[in-house]
């Protein structure tokens, strides 16, 4: 039968993701809108954003924090581009956006000395295949295939070569070992629920050290320039942006940020993830047409949790058909304003995404699961129909 208790939010995307419980416009009034970022106020609104994050998370005092343009995705960029090259470079591909960056250091940057280390969805690759003499790149969570890595254990802390990880899906859910992590990114749209188009990168002295002692052999764009003379440029670090950001963006990251704050901090909103994570958990224990696509236990995300179809009716099909079946369950919710964007990411195998990071009320996970069923129910009927 059809469910009759909706979620109250039916947002569950994997990005931009909810927004805060309780979150409505009025927590904008006070932007700095029609202010230049360059005024006293709006670079005190920008080093509010990195002081904030500096405590919330604990990230040590001598590492630089900068808001950077292009989201996650420029944050990225702009550290493989500036600081790759200067010794070879291992890639860690496990998921859509792993493999993303294999190709920008191998099609654009085009560097000789690249190697891939990679595993299907599903699963990590074989962590001690890493070369820590060379430069290592790599997702703390894997957002296209549900799986992370557990910790940091793997990496030494007498490295030679810098870690370079994209945690865009990761930062404010799970724990991230600072002293084992060179070059951090991440941006607002994801665990804080925030708005696109800015991203976060954190850089350990180490990779201070690389950027004011090495000079890549190819032309940097003025977005990726974060030296001048050889030198850092440490303003950008203390909030003096390399382009023009958005002042409305930065107030709602600030609502985030003092959102997290109230609840007790980076620790509560992990806690906040992993009981979404332990909800759709013992669901998924109960439910046997549906897996999760990560393996081990251990691994599994619990922001963007990616789920699989085990139904054998289904998995007989054809993967197109099974993957018009998960197009029809989430296009029927969505329909319904049950749930919006929870259909795998394109190029992984077929299957539902939730996103279930802090800003998800697990009360609204556990009002989802019935509808999940219903629609499964009535989206496969009308699959095998047509066999």
């Amino acid at each position: 039968m059809k469910p009759s208790v909706r979620p109250n939010n039916p947002c569950f995307s994997s990005g931009p993701c909810a927004k805060r419980p309780g979150w409505t416009p009025e927590v904008l009034r006070d932007a700095l809108v029609g202010r230049s970022h360059r005024s006293g106020p709006g670079k005190a609104r920008l080093k509010e954003v990195i002081d904030r994050t500096r405590s919330l998370l604990d990230i040590p005092a001598d590492y630089r924090i900068a808001i950077v343009p292009a989201s996650d995705t420029g944050a990225v960029e702009l550290a493989m581009w500036s600081l790759l090259g200067e010794r070879g470079v291992d890639l860690l591909a496990w998921e859509s956006f792993g493999k993303g960056w294999v190709t920008d250091v191998r099609q654009q940057l085009r560097l000789s000395d690249a190697r891939v280390i990679e595993a299907d969805y599903g699963y990590l690759p074989d962590l001690g295949q890493v070369d820590f003499s060379r430069d290592v790149v790599f997702v703390w969570n894997g957002t296209t295939s549900g799986v992370r890595v557990p910790d940091g254990d793997w990496i030494p802390a007498d490295r030679a070569g810098l870690t370079i990880c994209d945690a865009t899906s990761a930062v404010f859910a799970m724990h991230l070992p600072w002293d084992k992590l060179d070059v951090v990114t991440w941006s607002w749209q994801k665990v804080m629920g925030g708005e696109g188009a800015h991203g976060m990168l954190v850089l350990s002295p180490r990779a201070v050290e690389r950027l004011e002692s090495y000079t890549p052999p190819w032309p940097l764009p003025k977005l990726f320039r974060l030296t001048k003379g050889g030198k850092l440029q440490e303003a950008i670090f203390k909030g003096e942006t390399i382009n023009t950001p958005s002042m409305l963006c930065v107030e709602d990251a600030l609502d985030a940020l003092r959102w997290m704050e109230e609840i007790g901090g980076a620790s509560a909103a992990r806690a906040r993830s992993e009981a979404n994570l332990k909800a759709i958990t013992d669901w998924v224990a109960k439910t046997d047409w549906i897996d999760f696509l990560a393996v081990d236990p251990v691994q599994r995300s619990s922001t963007s949790v990616c789920l699989t179809i085990v139904d054998p009716e289904v998995r007989a099909l054809p993967v197109e058909r099974q993957g018009a079946l998960t197009k029809a369950v989430s296009s029927r919710l969505d329909a319904e304003g049950v749930a919006f964007d929870i259909n795998g990411y394109r190029d992984a195998p077929p299957g539902l995404r939730i996103w279930a990071g802090a800003t998800v009320e697990t009360s609204d996970l556990e009002a989802l699961f019935p509808w999940l069923e219903w629609a499964y129910a009535i989206e496969k009927a009308g699959v095998l129909e047509k066999v």
